[in-house]
């Protein structure tokens, strides 16, 4: 059987790590986010500037966004009545179907528990003093002699 197996590097063997290459990354993830910031800055400058010349232009927008800020808040009032629902329902769940799980699991315990109990008192406890019983005679008939010493 032919077993290729790749040479997987242990971990005396460690891959090196470029720390330029790090370095590099991390400055160039500044150098990106500089320049998604200035673009963001310009863009509210301009906004701002046409907003205030065009009057006119500007209390029509001004209309559509509150429009549309009366939509999204109808909807996060439906996404809040149902999140509600489902934490009611969640609720009824745990109380009317996990307790009772839960209230059974512990009665299987503690009748667990008390066989373990019983058991131990009226099985083990005996058969382990007769096993000392009988290593004792065992013990004594190698001392008096009648049975050979293994």
């Amino acid at each position: 059987m032919d077993t290729n197996i790749p040479n997987i590097p242990s971990t005396s063997e460690a891959i090196p790590v470029n720390p330029k290459n790090n370095s590099a990354s991390s400055r160039n993830l500044v150098i990106y986010i500089g320049i998604a910031f200035v673009a963001i800055l310009g863009l509210v400058v301009i906004s701002t500037y046409w907003l205030l010349n065009h009057a006119q232009q500007t209390s029509v927008i001004r209309d559509i966004f509150i429009i549309f800020m009366a939509l999204e808040t109808l909807l996060l009032g439906v996404a809040l009545t149902i999140l509600i629902i489902q934490l009611a329902r969640l609720i009824n769940l745990l109380q009317n179907e996990i307790r009772p799980i839960l209230n059974t699991t512990n009665e299987t315990v503690s009748t667990l528990k008390g066989t373990t109990t019983f058991l131990s008192n009226n099985l083990v406890e005996p058969v382990m003093k007769l096993n000392e019983l009988l290593a004792g005679f065992q013990k004594l008939f190698e001392i008096v002699g009648f049975t050979k010493k293994k």
